[in-house]
């Protein structure tokens, strides 16, 4: 049984396959007032310190959770491909990294949680006292998610405020809400009580009315640079938030750079999950002298990678998420065609979501596939003259999130990647590589706060300074004893 959304509801969504768009499941649209009645009890449960969960208790529904979710890997894998459209192998992983990050969040909790001794005596004012600081949650946390990991995005915005003692109202995408929903089900398996995580499957309308409410501590969102943005500057004063958007990731490649080994890097950081990543390798910028052969010795790799249905063992490549962003897509590969980029391969939809991995060769700097953030299976290549001008390049839009530099030459790669205008630079590796215990952040529109299991649990925190003023016995002149 998974948990569904209460019925007194107006409107329904159909939740299809990306692949073969075949239904998978109706649900109930939640509306305004389901929102207001959620939004009631999970500020209840936030203010009544009486029936806040211990740390212990905490870490034992996670410790079962983290159980549970294992049990039900290959479940969680199939519906990951199946309303989601990521290939099966790689779904799986997905699942292994949700239950680790369970697993991460209970052993943060035991650094996140620890207060400090605030040292006193130093002055005569602040003689006789001792302070020390205790961490308490926030308070309402409100989770906006993508659909591109259902579930592990799910895990990383709301499992840190399950671990910490915050009550969470999650809203999944609406094209991929069933994991998120499960995950719901299986914290109440594990023991977390009643209105602690409540799922709400809801139009933009309804999900606005949540982000800019005055009882909300907290937003976490994982989206469009648009919507975040305009979510941010709503929300009622003293609410906190956290951005995760997308990005147009860069990639310089020197003389030095390993062929053998940067193809098949590339490849995989650029194709994964049909390039629907926010750090998805986009922009490839080569020496002159090697950026055609590296950009066809990619295309090569492209041609060799299977497009079709996720849940076949030999699928590559998925589908895009709707049929619209195919049509987007390649309106932007014919753009950048009319404006004098070669291509190598690709270019074509294979089908209403499906869309052959494209390799482009120098499109104009002016071009969207140059500029804005792709989200498909297409990757530039660029030619440079300098490595100061791949630089230039590379650190020119508004967007910054991860980057990448292979090279042999350290030296010259650690120059490079302190010059690089990214959150995190990658050295020898795409720019997709994340752990999910490391910092996780896009810089100017590309997010605003720091993701990661660890990093999140503090940002749903709130410290508290206690001050205790001794009571002084009277001075006395005999010696004690």
């Amino acid at each position: 049984m998974t948990v569904r959304p209460d019925r007194n509801t107006t409107g329904q969504l159909d939740v299809v396959s990306p692949f073969d768009l075949h239904l998978l499941d109706t649900l109930p649209l939640q509306s305004a007032t389901d929102a207001e009645r959620m939004l009631a009890t999970a500020t209840r449960l936030a203010q009544n310190r009486n029936c806040w969960l211990e740390v212990d208790e905490r870490i034992a529904i996670l410790q079962k959770l983290a159980e549970l979710v294992a049990a039900e890997a290959n479940e969680f894998a199939r519906l990951i491909a199946t309303e989601g459209g990521k290939p099966l192998r790689d779904a799986r992983i997905e699942v292994d990294r949700a239950v680790d990050g369970i697993k991460l969040a209970t052993r943060e909790l035991l650094r996140v949680m620890r207060g400090e001794e605030i040292p006193m005596g130093h002055t005569a004012a602040t003689r006789g006292r001792t302070a020390f600081t205790v961490c308490e949650p926030i308070g309402v946390v409100l989770a906006i998610s993508a659909f591109n990991h259902p579930l592990n995005l799910i895990v990383h915005q709301v499992i840190p405020a399950v671990a910490v003692g915050c009550p969470v109202i999650v809203k999944p995408a609406l094209t991929t809400p069933l994991n998120c929903l499960r995950l719901c089900t299986l914290l109440q398996q594990a023991g977390l009580p009643k209105g602690w995580c409540q799922p709400i499957v809801c139009d933009n309308e309804v999900s606005e009315q949540l982000a800019t409410d005055p009882r909300l501590a907290f937003l976490t969102f994982i989206g469009s640079a648009k919507v975040g943005w305009s979510l941010r500057a709503k929300l009622a004063p003293g609410v906190r938030c956290a951005l995760e958007h997308g990005g147009a990731a860069p990639v310089i490649i020197d003389e030095t750079a390993d062929l053998d080994q940067v193809i098949p890097s590339l490849l995989k950081g650029g194709f994964y999950h049909a390039g629907q990543v926010c750090v998805s390798v986009q922009r490839i910028f080569a020496p002159a002298a090697l950026a055609r052969v590296l950009a066809e010795q990619l295309a090569a790799g492209a041609a060799q990678l299977v497009v079709g249905d996720p849940l076949d063992e030999a699928t590559d490549i998925g589908p895009l998420i709707l049929p619209r962003e195919v049509v987007r897509v390649h309106d932007w590969v014919e753009a950048a065609l009319a404006g004098g980029a070669l291509r190598l391969i690709g270019g074509e939809a294979m089908g209403e979501t499906l869309y052959r991995p494209t390799v482009l060769y120098d499109p104009p700097a002016d071009a969207l596939v140059s500029t804005a953030e792709i989200f498909g299976p297409v990757v530039c290549v660029y030619p440079y003259p300098n490595r100061c001008e791949a630089i230039r390049r590379a650190n020119s839009l508004d967007v910054a999130f991860q980057a990448a530099v292979y090279s042999n030459d350290l030296e010259m790669a650690f120059d490079t990647a302190r010059r690089l205008d990214a959150a995190a630079v990658m050295i020898n590796d795409h720019t997709a590589f994340r752990a999910d215990w490391m910092p996780f952040a896009g810089r100017r529109t590309s997010g605003y706060g720091v993701g990661g299991i660890g990093y999140t649990m503090r940002d749903m925190l709130q410290e508290k300074l206690i001050v205790l003023k001794s009571v002084q016995a009277d001075s006395c002149d005999s010696p004690c004893g």
